[in-house]
C-alpha cells in the first residue's frame, strides 16, 4: 500500500454515514451560511477546550486577522512573533498596518522564546537594536509594543506560563496561533483557553480538518467575543443592516460545520494515536546519528500536527530527502525559509543571521507522514530509508 503523508480517506471510511447524514441535513433545511450547525460547533469546541466562548470564521487566516481587528491594530503599533511559522501569522499583522517585530525560536522546541521577546521589548522601549534585532527600514522611534502572537509549531504549546507573566509585566495583550495545536495541552490546559484571544485553523491537513477552509476563535472574555462575532459579518450591530464597525464577510460556511462535528465524535481517539504514532517515530529514530528527534515534554501535550526532524546539516537533509523521494515516501520541510527572509517582509530590511535559530531550523528541518492510520510497518520502513541515507 502507498504511504501517504495525511491520510483523510481512511478517517473518512470511518465516519462517511455520519458525514454523509450531517451534510443531508444542512441540504434539507437550506441554510448554507450561518445555519444551526455553526452554533452547536462553537458550543462544542468551546466546552472542549474550556475556553468560554468560540467564534466560528472562514479560516485560521481570518481568525487572526479578526483578533487582531479586534485589538485595533494598527500604524505604529509593534506585535512580536516568531519568523518560524507559517506567513499568515505575520501577514495578518502587516495587513492591518501593523509591524511585525520578529522574535527567535527556542531551538530545541521550535516555538517563540520568551527570553528573546523580553530583549526584543527593551530594544523597541530604548530604540536600541544592539539589543534585539529590530526592523531597519523607516521604523526607528515610532513603533509601540502592543502585542505578541505566539505559534504552537507542529503542535507543541509554547512555553506559556513565561509568555502569559511577560505580557502582563508590559501591558501587552496575547493571541495564542493555535492553528497546528487545537486538542495540545499545557499543565492540563487547553492551548485554546489561553491567551486573550485563540485562532485555529481547520484546513483539511489539521488535526481537526475540514473539507476546506474554516477557522475558530476562542475567548473568556463575552465583550470580546461579541466583537468578533460582530467583525466576522461586516461589523454587524443589531442587525445585518446595522453596521457598528468596520468588518469582514469572515463567516464559516455550515457544511464545513457539519463536517467538523461529524470529526470530533473521534477527535480525542485520533489525537491518542497521533501520540502513539510520534512515540513509535522516537523510538525508531532516536539512536540514529546525526538526527534529532522531537522531545516531549511533561507539563505539555502535543497534537502532533507534524513530526519534524532536524538532519545534521542542511546537505545531510538532502541526502535523506531524496533517498525518501527515491522510495516513494512522502515528505514535507515546514519552513524552508524564515519569514524575515521572505520576499514579501523585505520592507522591514532585517537580515540573515538575524535569528541564527530560526535560520539553522530552516536549513536541516523536514517532516515525515503523520496520521492517525500510520502503520508501524510503515514507520518501520521510513526509519530504515533514514537510517540507509
Amino acid at each position: 500500500m502507498t504511504i501517504t503523508f495525511i491520510d483523510l480517506k481512511t478517517q473518512y471510511k470511518r465516519l462517511k454515514p455520519l458525514i454523509r447524514e450531517n451534510l443531508d441535513r444542512v441540504l434539507d433545511h437550506g441554510a448554507y451560511v450561518m445555519g444551526p450547525e455553526i452554533e452547536r460547533l462553537e458550543n462544542q469546541l468551546a466546552e472542549f477546550c474550556g475556553a468560554g466562548h468560540a467564534v466560528a470564521c472562514s479560516s485560521g487566516t481570518d481568525a487572526l486577522l479578526l483578533s487582531l481587528m479586534a485589538q485595533k491594530v494598527g500604524p505604529g503599533d509593534a506585535v512580536l512573533t516568531t519568523p518560524f511559522t507559517f506567513c499568515a501569522t505575520a501577514e495578518t499583522i502587516a495587513l492591518l498596518g501593523a509591524t511585525p517585530v520578529f522574535v527567535d525560536i527556542d531551538a530545541g522546541t521550535f516555538n517563540l522564546d520568551p527570553e528573546q521577546a523580553e530583549k526584543a521589548l527593551a530594544a523597541l522601549n530604548h530604540n536600541d537594536p544592539g539589543i534585539h534585532a529590530l526592523p531597519r527600514s523607516g521604523f526607528r522611534g515610532t513603533l509601540q509594543p502592543k502585542g505578541i502572537i505566539s505559534v504552537d509549531l507542529f503542535g507543541l504549546p509554547c512555553d506559556y506560563p513565561s509568555l502569559t507573566q511577560l505580557a502582563r509585566k508590559h501591558g501587552l495583550w496575547l493571541i495564542v496561533d493555535a492553528a497546528q495545536s487545537f486538542g495540545a495541552l499545557i499543565n492540563g490546559e487547553s492551548t485554546c483557553a489561553l491567551g486573550d484571544a485563540a485562532c485555529t485553523s481547520f484546513f483539511p491537513a489539521k488535526p481537526l480538518g475540514g473539507y476546506g477552509d474554516g477557522g475558530m476563535c476562542f475567548t473568556r472574555d463575552p465583550d470580546l467575543a461579541g466583537i468578533l462575532r460582530s467583525l466576522r459579518m461586516h461589523g454587524q450591530g443589531r442587525d445585518r443592516y446595522e453596521n457598528v464597525r468596520l468588518g469582514l464577510n469572515a463567516r464559516m460556511d455550515t457544511l464545513q460545520a457539519a463536517v467538523l462535528l461529524a470529526k470530533m465524535t473521534i477527535f480525542p481517539e485520533e489525537l491518542d494515536l497521533r501520540r502513539k504514532a510520534a512515540l513509535e517515530y522516537n523510538r525508531l529514530l532516536g539512536s540514529i546519528p546525526g538526527i534529532t528527534v522531537p522531545a516531549f515534554f511533561q507539563d505539555r501535550q502535543s497534537a502532533w500536527a507534524q513530526f519534524s526532524l532536524l538532519a545534521e546539516s542542511g546537505p545531510h537533509r538532502q541526502k535523506i530527502l531524496d533517498r525518501l523521494k527515491e522510495k516513494h515516501i512522502p515528505w514535507a520541510v515546514y519552513y524552508p525559509q524564515p519569514l524575515h527572509l521572505q520576499t514579501a517582509f523585505t520592507y522591514l530590511a532585517y537580515r540573515s543571521g538575524d535569528f541564527p535559530a530560526s535560520e539553522d531550523a530552516a536549513a536541516r528541518i523536514f517532516s515525515l507522514p503523520m496520521h492517525p492510520y500510520l502503520r508501524s510497518g510503515d514507520q518501520e520502513m521510513i526509519a530504515g530509508v533514514i537510517a540507509q541515507a
